[in-house]
């Protein structure tokens, strides 16, 4: 640990020994801490601010992994914050839709909050209508997270760690769960996860930043690529029928980049059951594998955003339940559709879809996903 903490202090800089000398290399950015606030037991939280050297920043807290603002430059150069979000720790613990958050035990939607694994039943918290949704009551978002700050050949780092204990919110197993951020140099925020158990259960990790290119307005003109030829249908509970289906020729088509406004009115019942985008695409790419996912191109101001993860699926939100009555960061009012998600992971209510892609971690495995947001512009 003495030995870390004196790395993360050198001035940006790391011992490298080469041909039996040690020489030092300069490591590009930097990593501050300074406190947000505390919970209502007292606790401290910390507000982490990432910076590389071509002037993005990234602020995270520890308390629930939550990015609290991205700046990331226009087509000329001017940096914005692209998240939505509050100001102060009070909105976060009072009125908060998930924003920036880190997800899980299990990310999106299980039926009924209930599964079987190897013959025996568990129920998790019901938390959205009839249905579990983003780890329950007090899933991974709203819990404190151990931090370290890091200083990494790709870039500023912070990683948390916390431990889940057998029963919360209802899943089987000691979960050790390991979440490191990286600001890197190509203007990437990328997100590294990995988990253990001693139970066999279930895992589904993901991050939820509300985004907007523009930082302004809707989200409606932002343009959107997503690299899949079928997504899962849902019921009017918003848990996926089971059913792979073809995107060609229905609303969900968006192997062409297309505005997220084009369609998203348009009489489908599909797009009624999630009151706009709210759905998983299943991705075109070797399960495990890093690979793209979308892009989305916001022309006013010329951003870019790309999406890369090792995850077999991506829930599209169109921000359908933002209604003005939130109020952000700088007094900036949250209108409907004001921002969008991309959130990387397996299908929902996977552990009742034998046909989806298997969520199970056992003793002895890891749970590793890798997510990528990589900003641009033109």
């Amino acid at each position: 640990m003495k030995k870390r903490i004196v790395q993360i202090l050198a001035a940006g800089a790391l011992a490298l020994v080469v041909s039996g000398c040690t020489t030092m290399k300069k490591t590009p950015g930097t990593i501050t801490k300074a406190p947000f606030g505390k919970l209502p037991d007292g606790r401290q939280v910390y507000l982490f601010t990432l910076r590389n050297s071509r002037g993005a920043e990234a602020r995270i807290m520890n308390y629930g992994g939550i990015v609290v603002s991205l700046k990331m430059p226009d087509r000329n150069g001017r940096f914005d914050d692209v998240a939505l979000g509050y100001d102060r720790l009070e909105g976060y613990l009072t009125n908060s839709p998930y924003f920036g958050a880190l997800i899980g035990r299990y990310g999106n939607r299980i039926a009924k909050g209930r599964f079987t694994l190897d013959g025996k039943t568990y129920q998790l918290a019901v938390n959205d209508g009839p249905n579990h949704l983003h780890g329950g009551i007090k899933g991974f978002d709203k819990r404190l997270w151990e931090a370290e700050m890091e200083r990494t050949p790709e870039g500023p780092a912070l990683k948390l760690h916390y431990l889940s204990p057998d029963g919360e919110e209802g899943y089987p197993g000691n979960l050790d769960v390991e979440a490191v951020y990286t600001l890197t140099e190509d203007n990437e925020l990328r997100l590294d996860f990995a988990a253990t158990t001693d139970k066999p259960t279930i895992v589904n990790l993901t991050h939820h930043s509300y985004f907007n290119l523009a930082c302004e307005g809707t989200i409606l003109d932002h343009q959107v690529k997503i690299v899949a030829d079928a997504f899962t249908p849902i019921d009017a509970t918003l848990i996926p029928t089971g059913e792979i289906r073809p995107v060609k020729d229905t609303p969900f088509d968006f192997n062409e980049p297309t505005p997220i406004g084009a369609r998203i009115n348009q009489n489908d019942v599909q797009l009624q059951y999630g009151k706009g985008y709210d759905h998983n695409w299943v991705i075109k790419k070797p399960l495990g594998a890093l690979g793209l996912m979308a892009r989305v191109y916001e022309p006013k101001t010329g951003r870019v955003m790309e999406v890369l993860s090792t995850e077999p699926g991506l829930q599209f939100y169109s921000g359908n339940f933002l209604d003005g009555t939130i109020v952000g960061k700088g007094g900036r009012v949250y209108v409907h559709r004001s921002g969008f998600c991309m959130e990387p992971q397996h299908y929902p209510d996977s552990p009742n879809k034998p046909n989806f892609p298997s969520v199970v971690l056992r003793p002895g495995q890891v749970y590793r996903n890798t997510i990528i947001y990589r900003f641009s512009a033109k």
